[in-house]
Protein backbone atom coordinates (compact mmCIF):
# COMPACT_ATOMS: atom_id res chain seq x y z
CA UNK A 1 0.00 0.00 0.00
CA UNK A 2 1.46 3.56 -0.99
CA UNK A 3 2.09 5.65 1.69
CA UNK A 4 -0.06 7.92 0.06
CA UNK A 5 -3.28 6.30 0.79
CA UNK A 6 -2.94 5.86 3.96
CA UNK A 7 -5.12 7.71 6.72
CA UNK A 8 -3.36 10.74 8.54
CA UNK A 9 -2.21 10.18 12.03
CA UNK A 10 -4.34 12.65 14.56
CA UNK A 11 -1.96 15.38 15.58
CA UNK A 12 -3.26 14.42 19.28
CA UNK A 13 -1.50 11.09 18.65
CA UNK A 14 1.63 12.65 17.29
CA UNK A 15 1.69 14.71 20.39
CA UNK A 16 1.76 12.70 22.58
CA UNK A 17 4.28 9.82 23.97
CA UNK A 18 1.88 7.51 25.18
CA UNK A 19 -0.46 7.28 22.37
CA UNK A 20 -0.98 3.56 20.47
CA UNK A 21 -2.69 2.65 17.52
CA UNK A 22 -5.86 0.02 18.72
CA UNK A 23 -7.24 -0.80 15.25
CA UNK A 24 -6.65 -0.94 11.44
CA UNK A 25 -9.52 -1.89 8.68
CA UNK A 26 -8.11 -2.49 5.13
CA UNK A 27 -10.30 -3.67 2.02
CA UNK A 28 -8.06 -6.23 -0.02
CA UNK A 29 -9.04 -9.40 -2.10
CA UNK A 30 -12.74 -8.24 -2.12
CA UNK A 31 -12.18 -8.68 1.86
CA UNK A 32 -11.89 -7.28 5.07
CA UNK A 33 -8.41 -7.38 6.88
CA UNK A 34 -8.15 -6.65 10.57
CA UNK A 35 -5.08 -5.67 12.79
CA UNK A 36 -5.92 -4.80 16.19
CA UNK A 37 -4.47 -4.70 20.00
CA UNK A 38 -7.23 -6.90 22.07
CA UNK A 39 -5.90 -6.90 25.19
CA UNK A 40 -5.97 -3.36 25.78
CA UNK A 41 -8.81 -3.37 27.71
CA UNK A 42 -9.25 -6.10 30.77
CA UNK A 43 -13.45 -5.48 30.02
CA UNK A 44 -13.96 -6.26 26.89
CA UNK A 45 -17.52 -3.87 27.13
CA UNK A 46 -14.45 -1.17 26.76
CA UNK A 47 -14.58 -2.03 22.94
CA UNK A 48 -18.37 -1.51 22.73
CA UNK A 49 -17.55 2.13 24.15
CA UNK A 50 -15.25 2.66 21.37
CA UNK A 51 -17.57 1.07 18.76
CA UNK A 52 -19.95 3.28 20.05
CA UNK A 53 -17.45 6.82 19.68
CA UNK A 54 -16.33 5.38 16.47
CA UNK A 55 -19.69 5.03 15.33
CA UNK A 56 -20.48 9.36 16.71
CA UNK A 57 -17.55 9.91 13.98
CA UNK A 58 -18.49 7.98 11.26
CA UNK A 59 -21.98 9.91 11.55
CA UNK A 60 -20.25 13.04 12.07
CA UNK A 61 -17.91 12.40 8.69
CA UNK A 62 -21.32 11.67 6.48
CA UNK A 63 -22.85 15.01 8.02
CA UNK A 64 -19.72 16.95 6.94
CA UNK A 65 -18.96 15.33 3.49
CA UNK A 66 -22.45 14.94 2.53
CA UNK A 67 -24.63 16.60 4.29
CA UNK A 68 -26.44 13.92 6.40
CA UNK A 69 -28.85 13.30 8.97
CA UNK A 70 -26.47 12.55 12.40
CA UNK A 71 -29.34 11.10 13.70
CA UNK A 72 -30.54 9.15 10.97
CA UNK A 73 -27.07 7.83 10.31
CA UNK A 74 -26.52 6.69 13.06
CA UNK A 75 -30.24 4.36 12.94
CA UNK A 76 -28.55 3.36 9.58
CA UNK A 77 -25.39 2.22 11.17
CA UNK A 78 -27.09 0.84 14.08
CA UNK A 79 -29.06 -0.94 12.08
CA UNK A 80 -26.37 -2.75 9.61
CA UNK A 81 -24.67 -4.03 13.13
CA UNK A 82 -27.37 -5.73 14.31
CA UNK A 83 -27.84 -7.44 10.70
CA UNK A 84 -24.43 -8.18 11.05
CA UNK A 85 -24.70 -9.79 14.79
CA UNK A 86 -27.92 -11.09 14.23
CA UNK A 87 -26.95 -13.11 10.87
CA UNK A 88 -23.60 -12.54 10.10
CA UNK A 89 -22.03 -12.32 6.18
CA UNK A 90 -18.52 -13.81 6.96
CA UNK A 91 -16.72 -15.54 9.70
CA UNK A 92 -13.64 -13.90 10.97
CA UNK A 93 -10.23 -15.86 10.86
CA UNK A 94 -6.66 -15.47 11.80
CA UNK A 95 -4.68 -14.65 14.75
Amino acid sequence: MAEREQLPIPDAAKQDLKSFELLRVWIAHNGQHVSLRAGVWQDPAAWGVMICDLMQHIANSYHQDQGFDRSKTLQRIRAGLEAELSAPTDQPTGQ
